[in-house]
């Protein structure tokens, strides 16, 4: 592959509508965008500024030299299946990459037995189905892409990356799962977080809407001096402390006014303490004294029903 990439996009979602509009402004082609509905096709091909698009595989033209299946993990075996099928491409000469977070580049089988270089290529961002493309977009430019593959299709997936921008890190098949975990923990559970925010802070105003511009400086210096040291050199507060009596009040006030969250809080408070240890802040017998007070609240918790 010599030149400017040509990329066939086979889904019509945003990871694909996303990639495929940077892959083009950075100079490369996308040749075809193909979705199992015509209008999805049509849509994304004209955000990314494709003219050929629809239903059928068979629209990848042979100068291509990817073929980026960025459809839902369950579709992937059975689109590479379909791919394989194909007699109008030359295998020998393009690869297939898939973009989900959870399979390796084995599902590409098929194609690989055709002779095409396969290999995995998820985006480490998120792209949430509500949001427009455009509304991405920016969020996507010089991401990580979690890739997998032998030899040649690492290659490969370097200068994908290369060519959207990005950076790769090499994700071990067998840790597959655990790679796609840790993305979860990054996006998912930090959703989660901002929701029982959320929730406190309507617990103290009243009001829900808009809760969370408040705490938009500490979210954002928070993450900002984490990405800058570590967790244990930028965590601060009362587990840091040692304060067991300000935590004591926490989950006090916790319990009176957000129940629902009483056993998230104690579960957050008690690996905050394990990090406070890490980071050595604590004095002697404070870890003790914390975790006991932990311990307390999450019998009572239990004991009562209460769940988040």
């Amino acid at each position: 592959m010599k030149g400017p990439l040509r990329v066939a996009i086979v889904g019509a979602g945003n990871v694909g509508a996303v990639l495929g509009r940077i892959l083009r402004e950075g100079g490369g082609t996308v040749t075809a965008v193909v979705s199992r509905r015509e209008a999805g096709a049509r849509r994304a091909a004209a955000f990314i500024g494709c003219r050929r698009h629809g239903e059928s595989l068979a629209l990848i033209p042979p100068s291509t030299d990817i073929v980026f299946l960025a459809v839902p993990h369950g579709a992937i075996a059975g689109v590479a299946a379909a791919l394989a099928a194909l007699e109008g491409l030359p295998f020998a000469r393009i690869a297939v990459c898939h973009a989900s977070g959870m399979l390796s580049a084995d599902v590409l089988a098929p194609v690989a037995r055709r002779g095409a270089v396969t290999f995995s290529f998820h985006p480490l961002q998120t792209f949430p189905r509500p949001f427009p493309p455009k509304r991405i977009l920016a969020s996507a430019r010089g991401i990580y892409f979690g890739i997998d593959g032998g030899e040649a299709g690492l290659r490969a997936a370097r200068r994908f990356a290369r060519a959207l921008g990005g950076k790769t890190i090499v994700v071990p098949p067998p840790r597959r799962e655990l790679y796609h975990a840790a993305c979860v923990v990054a996006s998912n559970h930090l959703t989660g977080l901002l929701a029982a925010l959320e929730e406190m802070h309507a617990a103290v105003t009243g009001e829900r809407a808009g809760g969370l511009a408040p705490y938009a400086p500490i979210l954002e210096a928070t993450l900002a001096n984490v990405l800058s040291s570590s967790p244990a050199g930028a965590l601060s507060g009362p587990v840091a402390r040692g304060g067991v009596e300000t935590l004591a009040r926490h989950f006090e006030a916790v319990r009176q006014f957000c129940p629902g969250l009483l056993p998230y809080f104690a579960q957050m408070t008690r690996e905050t303490i394990a990090l406070a240890d890490r980071s050595g802040s604590l004095m002697p017998g404070r870890r003790a004294a914390m975790e006991a007070l932990v311990r307390s609240i999450s019998d009572t918790s239990h004991i009562t029903g209460q769940t988040p």
